[in-house]
């Protein structure tokens, strides 16, 4: 139940971040949903332990949110930078 919590955790970050960020490019905004999904998993697993066959404690929720964040930040941080340039 933890890692089904984690997924959806991460991929509605992913999608959240792809409507602020005003992405329209498919593959943009399942890339954001996926490094939403991949971040929010290894976070919350680091967080709670390496168990995810059991419950998801709030600590470990609220570190996978961050971390999500941050990566997603610092994603579209660089991509923008990276469009600038070009």
């Amino acid at each position: 139940m933890a890692l089904l919590v984690l997924i959806v955790l991460g991929a509605s970050l992913g999608w959240l971040a792809s409507i602020l960020a005003r992405t329209e490019a498919p593959g943009t905004i399942l890339r954001q949903v996926a490094i939403g999904v991949i971040v929010s998993v290894i976070a919350g697993e680091i967080a709670n332990e390496g168990t995810m066959i059991g419950s998801l404690s709030f600590f470990s929720l609220g570190v996978a949110l961050a971390a999500t964040c941050v990566a997603l930040v610092l994603y579209h941080a660089i991509f923008t930078r990276r469009k600038a340039r070009a």
